[in-house]
């Protein structure tokens, strides 16, 4: 099954404004997703940059999301735990947050993934992007992409 994420800021394969980057607010853009199945238990997301000069740079990982919510509001507040029970792991650059595009130079591209899983995951909040993708091994129901891209 495939989930569909979008965003009101950006379609896939655009150009994410400045206002979600280093350069602006860096506040995180607004998602919207459909098509989970019924027997969604949870959501996870990670936003990462596969074009970072030392490899893939990690923006934003998300996890325990409600299988009640379709949506992630602009400006999620930063921390460890938010007020509908979501988590936040930690991003590469060691934040509990949504930390935005910020390339030393080019264009590079940000892929917002998401996942339908069959639970909830036993991991606290300032779990890695590699602590979450072992701990969702197994219990992926279906998954969507979202890609932006950004340049300084």
């Amino acid at each position: 099954m495939s989930l569909t994420i979008s965003s009101a800021a950006f379609a896939s394969g655009q150009s994410i404004p400045a206002k979600y980057s280093c350069v602006g607010r860096e506040v995180s853009p607004p998602l919207t997703w459909s098509g989970a199945p019924a027997n969604t238990k949870s959501f996870a997301l990670i936003v990462d940059d596969p074009d970072a000069p030392g490899g893939t740079w990690v923006h934003w990982v998300m996890y325990n999301i409600p299988a009640t919510t379709n949506n992630r509001p602009e400006a999620v507040q930063a921390g460890g735990q938010l007020s509908d029970g979501s988590l936040q792991g930690k991003n590469s650059y060691g934040n509990l947050e949504y930390n935005g595009p910020c390339p030393p130079s080019g264009t590079h591209r940000y892929f917002f993934k998401l996942y339908a899983l069959d639970s909830m995951l036993a991991l606290s909040s300032g779990a890695s992007k590699q602590q979450l993708l072992s701990a969702m091994q197994g219990h992926i129901l279906a998954q969507g992409e979202l890609m932006g891209i950004f340049s300084k």
